[in-house]
């Protein structure tokens, strides 16, 4: 990208890109540098410019030389900020009924590379343990429930692929650092349909998650239960993959026949 060097400086490069993209929005059809210039009312050196960076960065896609139109990057962005809003939104009042049942924090998670983005949560001061990770709070795959779930849906090639990248490193005695023991834990996940985190990511809690499914078919969160490591009940992984199952049926999911 351009290098910025000011605040005030910044702050137009941005309002020219937005400027551009907003231009190109409007049209239906590719866009010539020189008819983005008269519209934005930039010189034409300042357009090209700016739209050579959006370019290398797929916001700006050129259809051919000197004529523009908006990149793929944009949809990709789009649709994940769909995605999340979506299931947010359908996964809020089950999450607070979780928690009125479990009395422990329930979390919602999405995955964003090789970690874990925390995006809601229903917690309460009385749930007997401290709130450690606030939304947008990140945490590495295999040291969670739910980043275990995310890990069970790639293949055997993706999984050795973030062991190399990460080198499972642990957070504590229980985290799973050897490639051979993540394989064998991912497949009994994939088998039984949830998944554990045995403080694996703090000493102390312990966690079980649900994968939530979109209208494809999807695994696109992890619905997860944290609690104190004595707290724990077995008894609540029905009402989990309950919940789990419910918020997937308002995103479309249908789940297969019995």
């Amino acid at each position: 990208m351009t290098t910025i060097e000011t605040k005030g400086t910044a702050v137009q490069v941005i309002d020219r890109m937005m400027t551009l993209l907003d231009t190109l929005a409007r049209a239906p059809d590719p866009v010539s540098l020189k008819e983005l210039a008269a519209r934005t009312r930039l010189h034409p050196s300042t357009a090209h410019r700016i739209l050579n960076d959006m370019v290398t960065t797929r916001f700006v896609d050129r259809t051919e030389p000197g004529h523009y139109r908006l990149g793929m990057r944009l949809l990709e962005l789009g649709n994940l900020v769909k995605a999340r809003l979506s299931v947010r939104d359908a996964a809020l009042e089950p999450m607070r009924e979780l928690h009125r049942i479990t009395g422990q924090t329930v979390n919602l998670s999405v995955r964003q590379g090789d970690e874990i983005i925390y995006v809601e949560r229903a917690f309460s001061e009385f749930s007997g343990m401290q709130v450690v990770r606030a939304i947008g709070g990140r945490a590495p795959l295999h040291l969670t429930s739910s980043g275990k779930l995310f890990l069970s849906a790639d293949d055997a090639k993706q999984v050795r692929g973030y062991a190399m990248r990460t080198g499972l490193a642990g957070h504590t005695r229980n985290s799973i650092t050897d490639p051979a023991k993540l394989e064998r834990e991912l497949s009994l996940i994939r088998s039984r349909g949830y998944s554990r985190d045995n403080e694996e990511l703090e000493l102390g809690v312990r966690c079980i998650a649900a994968g939530i499914h979109d209208d494809t078919g999807k695994l696109i969160a992890g619905l997860s239960v944290s609690a104190p490591s004595d707290r724990l009940q077995e008894g609540w992984l029905n009402d989990l993959v309950a919940t789990a199952k419910l918020i997937s049926a308002a995103l479309g999911h249908a789940q297969p026949a019995a």
